[in-house]
This record gives C-alpha cells, structure tokens and sequence, in this order.
C-alpha cells in the first residue's frame, strides 16, 4: 500500500470519528486526569519516602499523605474503569455509524451488484472487519493524544527539580514513535493483505458448503477440500506475519524505554556518588528529586508504550478501511430515488420507448427495448437463458438502473419513491426465501396485521394446507435454517401464500416453478394464474406449456424483444418461439 492510500484511509478513519467527538474527549479527559493522578501519586511516595528516610518524620505527622496517596490509588482504578466503559461506547457509536453506512450503500447497490460477490465475503466486512475498528477508536485514537499530553506533563513536573533527567527522557522519547511508525508500516499492509485473504475464504468456504451435494455428485469434494486447505494455509501464515509485526512493534518500544530509564538511574547512582554535579541547578541531589524522577520515568514511557500496544488496532483498521472505503466508493450508475408516491389502489400500467437496461457498473444488460403493458393484462415472457428477462424484472423492483424512458401510470419509474412502489407489488421468485423462524411468520411477513381469515384464504389459495398436516406445530412449525423442514416445492408454496396475502397491483413471477416436481408445479400455477387475473402480471417463464391462458407472449433473446403475440399467432408463425417450442415438445 502506497503511502498517499494510506494517509487516505487514516484521514477516513478519523473523520468517522467526529460522529463520537464527545465520547472521545471524555476519554481523553479521563486519560488527562490519570495522568495528572500519576504525578500526584509520584510526589506524594517520593515525598513520604525522603521524610522517612532522610528526615526521620514520625509516621503520625504523615497520616493525611498516607491518606492522599491511598485516594489517589483509588481514583486511578476508578478512572481507569471509567475509560474502559467511555472507549467502549466512543467505539460502538462508530461501528453502529459504519455499518449502517454500509447497509444503507447495499440497500442502493441492490441484489443485482450484491450478488457479484459471495455471501462470505459480505459478512466479513459487515461484521469482522468493521468490529476490528473497535480497538482503534476506543483505545488509540484518545491514546494517540495523551501519549503527546501526558509525557509533556511529567517533563514539566521533573524539570524544576532536575534538568539533566528531563533531558534524558526528552532526548530519548522520540525515538520511539519513530520506529514505531517504520514497523507500524508494515504491520498495515499486512493486515489489509490478511483482510483480503480472509474475505476470500470465507466466500469460498460458504459457496463450498451451499455446493456440497454438487461437489460429491461430480467427485470434486477431495479437491475442494485441498483448495480450503491451502487456501487456509495461506491465511495462517499472513496471519503469523501480522503477529510477528506486532511483537516486533512491541519489542523495539520496551527497548528504548528500558534503555532511557537505564541511562536516567545510572545519572542518578553517579551523582548520588558525587561523581555528576550537574543537573539540579547547582544543589545536591535529594532522595526525594531522585525516587520522584525514577518513579516518573517509566510512568513517561507508559503512554508511549500503551500507544505502541495499541498501535496493532490501527494496522487492523487501515487495513479494514481498505475494502470498506473502496466499497462505499465505488462508482456506480444510480438506480433512482424519486420521491413521487402513487395511489395504492390505481392499477399499474407500464410504457417503455426505448428503453435501456443497465448493470449497476453501467453495462448494457437488455435493450432497446420498446413496449406497453396495460392495466390487469397478463404477459408471460420467454426466451433462452442470458436474454434480458430477470433483467426485466430487477429493473422493475427498483434494483437496476437504465436510460430511456419506462413510465408508469404517465410517470418515470425513476421518479417513483422506491419503497412507495414496491407497495405496489407481488413478487415470487426461482428460489423462495423464508427468513422468519415459523410458518405463519413467513406467510404474514409482509402483511403481519393481517386476520386470521385472511391467513387462512391465502394458506388454501396456494395450497399449504395440502401439506400442513404434516408438520407437527402447523402454522407455528419452525421452518429452520434456508426451509430445512420443507421441500423446495412446500417453500414455494408459503412464498406464494405470502405474495397472495398482500395482493398488490403488479405481479412479478421469475420463473415461480423452476426445480420443482410435476406436483408442486401444478399447485403453485394454479394459485398464480387465479390471482394474475385480478391485477396486471409478468411471467417469466421457461415452461411454454404455462404461457397458453396468457394475454400475450413476447419472445426475448440477447437483450431485445424480438416477437410479441398470443400462444396460438405465435405458434403457427415461424419464428423463435415456435422454435422454442418445437426443442420442448423433443424434449419430452
């Protein structure tokens, strides 16, 4: 990582602070008064001490230090209790900032881009990587501050005392962050490489575990085992890398600071032998300049050293900033936020004049493409895989962005306010998703005010009560982790329950019956085409045989609407859909 990338990223890090400004300069404040509780603590031994020993005062005269010095003891812990729980919070703000920015750029993006990478690798930004931030803004930010203020205190309570010890440790102490930042260098390109190692393990172990019967089918579990192996290998060591980087970090911090506070006793052991008579501007030197600037000493260095074990948590956050920046960077055409809402109950007509279907990097995906669809007309739309139709349909969701002109009801579907619109849909997909823990939960998703005998019509619409007796709870079964309990066929059907609970004015079905047995397709097609006749409908479809009771036909191929018509003009025209239906008809 070049060195203008990372002070990009390090300027990012810390401008995200400003949404914990006040977090963080209370835990500065706190750290502020340790520190200023350390020196009290400091004078208040180097003080009891010389009257004990040099002065020989009478322990009862020193109660009230005694007293002082256990309070300070005392404050201490509470302060530094007190730190953990503000860094604490100063860091959640953030994480909870970032990750909703993150969301919310998803949410824009859309599954259309979302789906361009693996799952995994989604999941570790959203959760690891921001979570490695954590340390960052809690502990090295307020830390980066008070390893200036604290050090720069103590050099003005030894030098009234003793010049030639402020100097030693002045001298010396820079000498620290300098090295510091030359491993601390390394450290972070380490830590953005083990980042980007990781993301794409994760993605690569789930996909393997979502393909696990197609690996066993095609004998390639061994392989892909190798690969996770290797791949995991690999991962171990950029691991031990950004370990050893670490301790290395670690490692030349307590080298100097050993080394300066060696060089400070060894000029007070000489001159309490009277062979150093500089320093203490032109006096001897008392026990109490000698134990305050010993005990001081590594307390100088104490700032300097937590920097230095923090100083990991900022490599691991540059690091993460590098995806997570280029991610919410990234350039890409905009999907459209109108703010205009339409009536709930007017039915939807669509109109496209030349109509352009774009990927959200701005590639062509279908077009141009010219077209009207009337209120309550039912449309199936056909073609060979790759020929625009789920583009179609993504476009229509919101998801996808385009050029031209596609209106809805007289106006741009740009301008419509995207959640306002999908009010106005049903949609039912390839393969049906059903997040909610029970049955009922799933169907009632998207309407859970709903009545029980609305429920209950929908449940016997799509034919779920054919199999409900079957499950040990009913409605209230747990469906568990991706619809386990159910078949492919069963999950379609709850998915069609839940799009006919809410019936909306545009319909949108992606290919509802793919993967499904003779059975469950006859079901499932039957709840569809009764409920596509009370409002408008797009069927994409490669089941010709679905399409006869349909309005109209269009044939799609390579991104164009290339013929239009009912099933019967269009299968005794020649042309692509007779085409089509003649490989069926060999087919079976």
């Amino acid at each position: 990582m070049n060195k203008t990338r990372q002070q990009e990223l390090i300027h990012w890090l810390k401008k995200q602070s400003a949404l914990s400004k006040r977090w963080l300069r209370l835990s500065m404040l706190l750290g502020l008064l340790s520190g200023l509780l350390i020196i009290a603590q400091a004078w208040l031994m180097a003080f009891l001490l010389h009257a004990l020993i040099i002065e020989q005062a009478p322990r009862d005269a020193l109660i009230t230090d005694f007293v002082l010095l256990a309070a300070a003891f005392i404050a201490r812990a509470i302060i530094a209790w007190l730190r953990e729980k503000v860094g604490f919070i100063c860091g959640k703000v953030v994480r909870k900032e970032i990750r909703a920015l993150v969301l919310d750029r998803l949410e824009q993006l859309g599954p259309a881009w979302i789906q361009g990478k693996p799952a995994g690798s989604w999941a570790t930004i959203i959760l690891e990587q921001i979570e490695d931030m954590q340390e960052y803004y809690s502990r090295y930010l307020p830390q980066m501050y008070l390893a200036g203020m604290i050090p720069l205190l103590i050099l003005i309570c030894i030098f009234p005392i003793n010049w030639a010890a402020a100097v030693i440790l002045f001298a010396t102490a820079p000498l620290i962050p300098l090295f510091m930042a030359l491993v601390g260098m390394g450290a972070a390109d380490a830590n953005r490489r083990n980042f980007v190692a990781l993301a794409r393990l994760s993605g690569n172990f789930l996909d393997s575990l979502r393909g696990l019967d197609t690996l066993r089918l095609f004998n390639r579990a061994k392989a892909e085992t190798d690969q996770i192996a290797r791949t995991s290998e690999d991962f171990r060591v950029r691991t031990m890398e950004v370990l050893r980087l670490a301790f290395l970090s670690s490692a030349v911090l307590e080298f100097f600071a050993s080394i300066s506070i060696a060089v400070v006793a060894v000029y007070f052991g000489f001159s309490y032998l009277g062979e150093l008579n500089f320093g203490s501007y032109g006096t001897s030197v008392t026990l109490f300049a000698g134990f305050l600037v010993l005990i001081l000493a590594p307390e100088f260095f104490q700032p300097l050293r937590d920097l230095g074990t923090f100083y990991h948590a900022k490599a691991q956050a540059v690091g993460a900033a590098e995806t997570l920046l280029t991610f919410l960077s990234a350039e890409v055409e905009s999907v459209g936020k109108g703010q205009r809402v339409l009536p709930v109950d007017q039915p939807v007509q669509l109109e496209a004049n030349e109509l352009q279907i774009l990927s959200p990097s701005g590639t062509l995906l279908a077009g141009p493409l010219t077209f009207s669809l009337a209120a309550n007309q039912r449309v199936a739309i056909v073609g060979l895989s790759g020929a625009g139709k789920s583009s179609l349909l993504n476009l229509l969701l919101g998801f996808l962005p385009y050029q031209g002109s596609l209106k809805v009801n007289g106006h741009e579907l740009r301008e419509l306010d995207p959640q306002s619109w999908r009010q106005h849909l049903s949609w039912v997909g390839q393969n049906p998703h059903l997040p909610a823990p029970t049955l009922r939960d799933n169907i009632l998703l998207n309407h859970p005010d709903a009545g029980e005998e609305q429920l209950q019509l929908a449940v016997d619409h799509a034919w779920v009560s054919e199999f409900l007796p079957l499950l040990p709870q009913g409605l209230d079964t747990v469906v568990g982790d991706n619809a386990a309990r159910l078949s492919v066929g069963q999950a379609q059907r709850v998915a069609v329950a839940r799009a006919l609970l809410c019936p909306c004015q545009l319909m949108l079905l992606d290919e509802p019956t793919a993967s499904l047995d003779a059975h469950s397709e006859n079901r499932v097609m039957q709840a569809l085409n009764a409920a596509s006749t009370r409002q408008t409908t797009l069927l994409v479809t490669h089941q010709l045989e679905d399409t006869v009771e349909y309005d109209e036909i269009w044939v799609m191929s390579h991104g164009k609407l290339l013929e239009r018509g009912s099933y019967q003009q269009l299968c005794q025209q020649p042309g692509l859909f007779a085409g089509l239906l003649a490989q069926r008809s060999k087919e079976l």
